[in-house]
């Protein structure tokens, strides 16, 4: 157990012990509107009571902002959680819009200072490629992520949205922990290539919008409509016009299962989710991401249901069907690239 509340689970044949569900902390400076700070903070408490040890940022989440806003937490408990940052996503300074994906040698150790003096840390536990940019060798960029290990400035190596491929060659320069990837009822591709690698290979899964953005249960139906400016779900397809329309009915089965269970519907797709490491035979580490300590709880509850044979039947369909893709711009997946 951690902290004597939820089960744990290793990142990786060698990474650190963790709760079985993290907290993905984008939101609470990044992507989704205005946050009420204080709010947020005592997300970040209720988490840990729960026993939430695995807490994710990265230096693309408001320009470093998401990385600065987490410290004084991090610095707090700095014993009971391992933290999770991310290089790869440059903001042009002329452009704040815009990502361009650098996995070069000279970027990756400007990126890593930046995030250790943000988080005011000494060492970052788990420390992730964000995208992966194919110009560039990924054993080169595997190997200088290797050198921050031994220069003692990282302790883990992650990797996020890779192939299946991609991982196994990266396993071959230096250990891998974990393996973040968007994981859900809607998106399910890396269950072809990517799940057997990581199950092989003795990796640790980490998936990210395991709500599916919030669609999942059902606190929006049309990103436009419903959404405030800020929010960048309105830029992704699957959650705007008639994709959004079509993917509403694909909600029906979740809200079959949650009313014979007496549970939300964030609550079933999310125990989908944490079954997959039953189903799979690897370690799944969900981060959902919040700002509200009532939604910790109710995403924590998940972990302690069992959605029968039946059940997990009646969603077995759902991400087949789901219209429009995740991403405008592709390049932010790695399903294509396999």
């Amino acid at each position: 157990m951690t902290n004597g509340k939820i089960p744990a689970a290793r990142l990786g044949d060698d990474g650190p012990e963790v709760g079985v569900q993290g907290l993905g902390c984008m939101g609470m400076s990044f992507g989704y509107g205005p946050t009420d700070a204080g709010e947020a903070r005592a997300t970040l408490e209720r988490a840990l009571e729960l026993g939430v040890t695995l807490y994710d940022t990265a230096d693309a989440y408001g320009a470093g902002e998401n990385e600065r806003f987490l410290s004084p937490f991090f610095k707090a408990h700095r014993d009971e959680v391992v933290i999770a940052t991310k290089f790869a996503l440059a903001i042009p300074p002329d452009d704040p819009t815009r990502r361009i994906i650098r996995n070069d040698p000279p970027y990756i150790r400007e990126a890593v200072e930046a995030s250790l003096r943000r988080l005011d840390v000494d060492v970052i536990d788990l420390y992730y490629m964000h995208r992966r940019d194919v110009s560039v060798p990924i054993e080169e960029t595997v190997g200088v992520m290797s050198e921050l290990v031994r220069e003692g400035k990282v302790k883990h190596l992650g990797l996020s949205e890779v192939t299946g491929a991609e991982l196994r060659t990266a396993q071959a320069v230096h250990p891998i922990a974990a393996v973040q990837s968007e994981w859900s009822l809607f998106s399910r591709d890396i269950e072809a290539q990517v799940v057997p690698a990581a199950r092989e290979l003795g990796v640790a899964l980490v998936p990210y919008s395991p709500l599916g953005r919030g669609f999942l249960t059902g606190s929006f139906v049309n990103a436009d409509k419903d959404l405030t400016t800020g929010d960048f779900r309105r830029q992704q397809p699957r959650f705007t016009g008639e994709n959004a329309a079509a993917n509403q009915a694909l909600l029906e089965p979740v809200r079959a299962v949650a009313e014979a269970r007496g549970a939300s519907l964030g609550r079933i797709a999310l125990a989908w989710v944490q079954q997959q490491a039953a189903v799979h035979g690897l370690p799944v580490i969900p981060i959902p991401g919040t700002r509200k300590p009532s939604r910790v709880e109710e995403n924590i509850a998940a972990t302690h249901i069992e959605l029968t044979k039946e059940q997990l039947e009646l969603l077995e369909p759902i991400a087949a069907q789901v219209a429009g893709d995740r991403y405008a711009d592709m390049r932010f997946a790695s399903a294509g690239r396999e």
